[in-house]
């Protein structure tokens, strides 16, 4: 079957073009999504999904110190070969992965490949240089024509002002709906973002397998017919300042991207595509497309769930000590993460002494060795907050230190860039930290591009507007909303430290922001089923041991849930209005499901599970939910390849088989 489909797709290779031009096409096994490409004097592609066209023709090149990538290719040879691989994927939503696409290699005479991917689930392309020596990147040309007419889910960089302002962010923010026409001028929108196209099709753009190179973000061009990639250069001069000392400010850049040595790492630029909007929820094309794990063992990579203490202010009561940073407290985080069963407790912003950037200097109120050994006693992991300078001024000094300890691992947090040399951090302090058998947390994150793949030891990136967000914004900020958006946009790109679990929930009326006590939006079951939409192979318990104990029940459900999974299936969802995603570990199945502000009822098919007649557990909006968010029922019931649900405004329902 494989050559059939070899041979079918060679004669799309043939040239249909005007003298002094070269047409190339490569298909998806399925035949739906279909990629041209065009060489005269540009080298140009184009993407349709079902005839329709999703990505008009564009050009794409790289600028570089050894002439143009791209514009004025001199193709050698046009290779195209079937791609069908199994893996094993133990840290992920799946247990194991297949890759199965077309692939249409053009090998260029000037010492660069560029290769095109189909996948029934979307494209992708990358240059691929051959040269040994150095290369340097002036710039790259990526455009995306998607039209004028067309909306997107468009996640801007808050900080408005020059290119060099927006560059420093923090990559966080929710959507704006608009159509691509009435992109605010002078704006950046990092990725990933999500367009609507014609008859319900959905296309995520982001990027893959993302070293050595910087991130790309959009702004629109021609009028907003189309988005182009945005590379912020390499910087020259980075200063220490920001937040207590602990970022990295650039006060200038070279008129570069990027000095790649050999072998150079150019990144994929993908494009996932869905008929149903529930597809992009289970896309895993940024997984499929980054490099495999770097060779060693990695079984010592441990997952699991996190008692955290920043969000809840260390807020702790019925307890005959001060709460703080301090030992009592942290050995009272200990005590609750060992009774529920809970790997590990982190210590956040405090523990070092601040304005410092030295990680080596604890304050006075805290005794780490202390601490661990206590931990181990009670069979949790202990993991340290640190801020980017601290730890990039002296990784390997502080990971041989504290893994010594018996630490566990780092959340490296206030990166807030991504240009070449921030990227560059992402892989040194993972390999720094395996290296030392640590886990690795990066908050003050962009995106993911599959470099958890490449180290396993990552487990978590932020990247994303979750809960810590509540403890500031105002009602203006709708996260419930967000909540059903990112399940189809930021989250197509991998896992996200959203930070999930808050026992103070409100209604869209009586939510309001809070540091020390803060709250979330939506119902309780909305913040339970977060814990199965949401992709998190580390995951916080956001809230206060002494708020979870008041809420044994939830706690217990929480603490429960698995983190990675053998299988994942998104059943239903509408973007921005909700989402119904299930996941199995073992034998069980659990099943969330997330709404808008909206109440709805829902219907779910549950055939796809195989699980038939079947005896369950939910957790269920109350019938004063829309009053009351702490309103819920656990109860017992019987399913039958359907299960009937109802969502309060803000709600959200679990399913246990």
């Amino acid at each position: 079957m494989k050559v059939r489909i070899l041979v079918l797709i060679a004669l799309f290779l043939l040239p249909v073009a005007a003298p002094g031009q070269k047409k190339y096409r490569v298909a998806s096994p399925d035949g739906n999504v279909v990629v041209d490409v065009s060489l005269s004097r540009n080298l140009t592609w184009k993407l349709t999904f079902r005839g329709q066209v999703l990505l008009d023709e564009a050009p794409l090149s790289l600028e570089t110190d050894r002439g143009s990538l791209g514009a004025g290719m001199r193709v050698k040879k046009a290779v195209l070969r079937h791609v069908d691989t199994c893996f094993e994927t133990p840290l992920y939503t799946r247990s194991a992965e297949r890759d199965v696409c077309n692939e249409l290699v053009l090998q260029g005479r000037d010492g660069y490949d560029v290769v095109f991917r189909a996948y029934d689930e979307g494209a992708a392309y990358r240059f691929v240089p051959r040269f040994k020596e150095e290369l340097t990147v002036l710039s790259e040309k990526a455009v995306f024509r998607v039209g004028r007419e067309r909306t997107a889910y468009i996640p801007y960089v808050r900080k408005q002002g020059s290119r060099e302002t927006q560059f420093f962010n923090t990559f966080e923010n929710t959507y704006a709906h608009t159509p691509v026409s009435g992109w605010e001028e002078g704006r950046l929108a990092f990725l990933p973002l999500t367009v609507e196209a014609a008859n319900g099709i959905k296309l995520c753009i982001t990027e893959a397998d993302l070293r050595d190179y910087p991130g790309m973000y959009l702004c629109n061009q021609e009028g907003g017919r189309a988005l182009r990639g945005v590379f912020a250069g390499s910087p020259a001069q980075v200063d220490q300042g920001g937040h207590n000392q602990l970022q990295g400010l650039v006060r200038s850049r070279h008129n570069y991207l990027a000095k790649l040595t050999s072998p150079h790492k150019f990144p994929w630029r993908v494009i996932a595509i869905a008929k149903e909007d529930r597809q992009l929820a289970e896309s895993d094309l940024t997984w499929r497309l980054a490099a495999p794990a770097a060779a060693g063992d990695w079984s010592w990579v441990k997952p699991g769930k996190v008692a955290w203490d920043w969000w809840n202010d260390w807020n702790i009561s019925g307890v005959d000590f001060k709460s703080g940073v301090n030992n009592d407290t942290y050995k009272h985080y200990i005590d609750f993460a060992s009774e529920h069963g809970i790997e590990y407790v982190i210590l956040d912003e405090g523990w070092a002494v601040n304005k410092q950037a030295d990680l080596m200097q604890v304050v006075p109120e805290i005794d780490l060795p202390m601490l661990c050994d206590y931990a181990k006693q009670k069979n949790v992991g202990l993991i340290l907050w640190a801020g980017y300078w601290a730890f990039n001024r002296d990784m390997e000094g502080v990971c041989k230190h504290y893994s010594a300890m018996g630490i566990k691992g780092w959340k490296i947090d206030f990166m807030d860039r991504d240009d070449d040399q921030m990227v560059k951090f992402y892989e040194k302090a993972a390999a720094t930290a395996a290296k030392y058998h640590m886990l690795v947390d990066f908050h003050g994150a962009y995106k993911p591009t599959g470099l958890q793949r490449t180290y396993p030891n990552i487990l978590n990136f932020e990247g994303i507007h979750g809960l810590e967000q509540m403890k500031w914004s105002g009602p203006e900020v709708d996260q419930v909303t967000y909540d059903v958006t990112v399940p189809f946009t930021r989250l197509v790109a991998g896992p996200a430290d959203y930070t999930q679990g808050a026992m103070r929930n409100a209604t869209r009326s009586n939510y309001y922001p809070c540091n020390s006590e803060p709250m979330s939006q939506g119902t309780r079951c909305h913040q339970l089923a977060e814990y199965i939409v949401f992709d998190a192979p580390l995951t916080m318990l956001c809230d206060s041991p002494s708020n979870y104990r008041k809420e044994e029940e939830c706690a217990k459900f929480i603490a429960s849930v698995p983190t990675v999974w053998d299988e994942t299936i998104a059943l239903q969802g509408k973007i921005a209005e909700y989402v119904v995603v299930a996941r199995r570990s073992g034998n069980k199945w659990y099943v969330g499901a997330l709404g808008n502000w909206d109440e709805r009822d829902l219907v779910v098919d549950l055939s796809r599970l195989g699980v038939g007649a079947k005896q369950g557990e939910v957790y269920v909006d109350g019938v004063n939910a829309d009053r009351k968010a702490q309103d819920y029922k656990h109860e017992q019931v019987s399913v039958n390849g359907t299960w009937k649900v109802h969502l309060a405004p803000g709600g959200g329902a679990v399913l246990v088989l």
